[in-house]
């Protein structure tokens, strides 16, 4: 799925290897996508679903024991 009016972005933290996801936000959901693999599958959330699931991570009650920093 391509969304040309709206840009994706890749964390700057995922380095040159490329091994990362790209987010799309516009307003109404925020679309997820392997950068691998930028014509495959697309995830969408709603901004409340996509906030909540950074902040999990961020806090680490999502799988790892360790903190993700800002």
């Amino acid at each position: 799925m391509d969304l040309p009016r709206h840009a994706w972005r890749m964390s700057t933290r995922s380095g040159s290897s490329g091994n990362c996801v790209e987010v799309a936000a516009p307003p109404d959901l925020v679309r997820v996508r392997d950068s691998k693999d930028r014509t495959g599958s697309v995830l969408s959330f709603a901004p409340t679903q996509w906030a909540d699931f950074i902040s999990g991570i961020k806090a680490g009650r999502l799988g790892g024991s360790t903190r993700v920093r800002d």
